[in-house]
């Protein structure tokens, strides 16, 4: 059935009015089809007496349109174009749906038909807008992106993307053969954000965006910066995805909501999935097979959380996640985000906790992912002294853009309300915070003050910890910050930067320096352990012994230790001891436990098999025994951050190389006593604050963990008489490069 005109000159004014929409879809400069497109009243009919109908179908050669009665209307092509356009009067006008199908064919005799994305209004409402625009949507990832919905009945997904330098942005994937015309977008007046709901799609349908810059004309094609999965590298289009997972996990997180992490053992075991374990061909496991493996090994050894190095999608293996292109969409190298969704929650019912390493200082250059978004500086500052890493080969966020904080905080807060995970761990953040990190004069600009301070990033950074300890009791955010900068452990209400913890990268690097060196030498280097008392309480602090120490030519952590194998593995118990038993949370690598000799390799699984070797058993068993300790100690970690849980015995031994000091929480205090030399000090003594019986709980010479048994016979008899500023004393043996935790068991 095809309706006429009643007379040739009105087509050619009808076609006439076409001319300039029709060029402009077949240049791809049509910032809103949907004007065009679709069913309009005819401007050739004033009191509304005809509607046309229109089309734009780049690859068909034939087209019809579906009455509600089952008829076809044949459509018309415009000759020399891809517009298919019926005139309907108004009586077809009233049996055609509201959301009519168009039928297509390609040439080959096969039909496709599809309800038409141009008869649908907008999807997205004006609060949604405005609260974009001022970079407070704090749930913008349900907007934003691509999401299967039911429009007036009709399923199929909203697409949606911020581009405001575009001329025009399209849909494209497998269901329009990445054609870029075949599914142009809408732009929502001055937002910037384009979008379209296209029928027929569903979860796990493929897609891009194909953006043309409104000035350079540049048609590039950008990944979805709001994409919830993606492909597994090295292909890289997003996926439409719908989550179909139920949680477990409510027990946890309302035991998390509710907990004094202050006071409580946190012990995290820092993993990089991709080479924690692989199968028997050397590839990557499910995330599924990861969690039981790992819960299974981490309650053994006694963590209480699991960090994970970033698992935001990633096009390079070698990055380890830093590199990320995909901010909302977990890695599809170890399987879906519901297979992720199950990797947290089998977690959660098993008493682990799990912290994602995050990453908002700065993203690659990749051609398809944020990089000159729409054509322009859109994430990234224009300006390369603002808007580049020099050492990273990376962009910087604009952090002073409305959008762009917006992004990255919608986006810390979907991995922790969304995915459920306990806590991040900000990567790079010195680097955030000052505008000359890490460049020469006359390659940084000041702020408005003159200064090197970068104030959008204070508030940035100020802005995302309110936003997340308001929204998500009980979760924690630690930043990786290597300056003195005051107060990044502080509430945001007190000039903070709002993080819970810091990590303590002095305290790291000062110790190591002193393992590092020879026994003989160590007398000299006394402050190195020391030290760290003048600040530890001036933040919250994580004490970590991470990734970064066991790479790039840096030795794993027992290969830095001196001496002999023996004495490498009584250092490397002496340093983990040192570690646990200093106030701070704690947070090692994996492989370092069980004392790995080579440097961490992200491309292959850990040398499990060293775990049958009994100098690293016994490093393993060790680290082990230091872990449940910690965690059932109170001692050990009540009073982490405050200063009457720490005491100094002695701190001045420097002669002997040996400290000792006295951890308390309410209930308990301990005695820990450390001989950094490989000398056996016979009778060495020490003040106690009380006499009667103190039992060794811990000795790292124990010949369980591979040492020399050197010890004190279990327990001891403190002799009245006063002795470093304590009422009593007792006369101890230190076993060689070893270590003592004494706990007073009754008078």
């Amino acid at each position: 059935m095809t309706p006429s005109l009643d007379s040739a000159p009105d087509l050619i004014d009808l076609l006439a009015a076409m001319e300039n929409p029709i060029a402009r879809l077949a240049a791809g400069k049509h910032h809103d089809p949907f004007e065009f497109l679709g069913v309009h009243p005819s401007p050739l009919s004033s009191e509304q007496t005809q509607w046309v109908l229109r089309e734009w179908l780049p690859t068909a050669e034939k087209a019809r349109v579906k009455l509600q009665n089952g008829e076809f209307i044949e459509l018309q092509r415009v000759p020399n174009s891809d517009l298919f356009y019926t005139i309907l009067s108004s009586q077809v006008y009233q049996t055609l749906p509201a959301h009519y199908t168009v039928s297509w064919c390609e040439g080959n005799g096969i039909w496709h038909e599809s309800v038409s994305p141009y008869s649908f209004l907008p999807v997205i409402g004006e609060l949604d807008l405005h609260l974009f625009s001022e970079g407070r949507h704090w749930e913008i990832y349900d907007v934003l992106g691509a999401h299967p919905q039911t429009q007036d009945g009709v399923a199929g997904v909203c697409f949606a993307v911020w581009a405001p330098a575009a001329e025009r942005v399209s849909v494209v994937g497998d269901f329009n053969a990445w054609h870029g015309l075949r599914h142009p977008m809408r732009v929502l007046g001055s937002s910037g954000i384009w979008e379209i709901f296209i029928p027929g799609l569903q979860s796990l349908d493929l897609y891009k965006f194909e953006i043309r810059h409104r000035e350079s004309g540049q048609v590039v094609v950008k990944t979805d910066p709001y994409a919830q999965a993606m492909e597994m590298r090295p292909k890289n289009a997003c996926k439409v995805y719908q989550s179909q997972y139920e949680w477990q996990d409510q027990a946890w997180l309302e035991q998390r909501a509710q907990q004094a992490w202050h006071a409580a053992p946190i012990n995290i075991y820092e993993v990089h999935l991709g080479s924690w374990q692989r199968d028997d061909a050397g590839r990557f496991l499910n995330y599924r097979e990861i969690a039981h493996r790992l819960v299974a090994y981490v309650q053994w050894m006694g963590y209480t959380h699991i960090e994970l190095l970033p698992v935001s999608e990633h096009p390079l293996d070698q990055s380890w996640g830093y590199q990320t292109t995909g901010y909302y969409a977990p890695t599809s190298r170890f399987g879906s985000p519901d297979d992720f969704r199950y990797f947290v929650d089998y977690c959660h019912q098993n008493g682990i906790g799990v912290f994602l390493d995050w990453v908002p200082a700065h993203f690659p250059k990749d051609s398809f992912a944020l990089g000159r978004f729409d054509g322009s500086a859109l994430f990234e500052h224009e300006d390369p002294r603002l808007g580049e890493h020099q050492d990273w080969g990376t962009y910087i966020f604009n952090f002073g853009r409305n959008e762009v904080r917006n992004f990255l905080i919608a986006n810390a807060l979907y991995w922790l309300k969304t995915l459920h995970i306990d806590g991040l761990r900000v990567d790079a953040v010195a680097s955030m915070l000052y505008l000359d990190y890490s460049r020469n004069a006359g390659e940084w600009l000041p702020n408005k003050h003159g200064g090197r301070e970068n104030l959008e990033a204070i508030e940035f950074l100020q802005t995302l910890n309110y936003e997340v300890h308001a929204q998500v009791p009980g979760v924690l955010m630690m930043a990786e910050e290597s300056t003195s900068w005051p107060m990044v452990s502080r509430p945001t209400w007190m000039g903070g930067l709002g993080f819970s913890m810091k990590w303590n990268m002095g305290w790291m690097n000062d110790t190591l320096s002193y393992m590092e060196k020879e026994p003989v030498f160590r007398a000299y280097h006394h402050n190195e352990l020391t030290f760290s008392q003048m600040y530890a309480y001036s933040e919250n602090f994580v004490l970590p012994l991470s990734h970064d120490e066991v790479v790039h030519m840096k030795h794993s952590l027992i290969g830095k230790m001196p001496g002999d194998d023996w004495q490498k593995a009584a250092n490397l118990r002496l340093l983990f001891a040192y570690q646990m038993l200093n106030p701070g949370k704690k947070l090692l690598f994996m492989g370092c436990e069980f004392a790995q000799w080579g440097e961490w390799n992200e491309s292959q699984s850990l040398p499990w098999e060293l775990c049958d070797v009994p100098l690293n058993r016994g490093v393993q068993l060790f680290s082990r025994e230091l872990n449940h300790l910690y965690q059932q100690q109170s001692a050990l970690h009540q009073r982490d951050f405050e200063h009457h849980g720490f005491e100094w015995v002695d701190c001045h031994d420097y002669q002997q190389s040996i400290l000792s000091f006295m951890r308390h929480s309410d209930e308990q205090s301990l005695i820990c006593i450390f001989n950094f030399t490989p000398v056996v000090r016979e009778n060495y003594r020490i003040g106690v604050p009380q006499d009667g019986i103190y039992r060794e709980l811990l000795n790292s010479d124990a010949d369980c963990f591979g040492g020399s048994n050197v010890g004190n016979g279990g327990e001891l008899y403190a002799q009245p008489g006063a002795w470093m500023n304590q009422s009593h004393h007792l006369d101890l043996t230190l076993p060689p490069l070893g270590v003592l935790v004494l706990e007073h068991v009754r008078s």
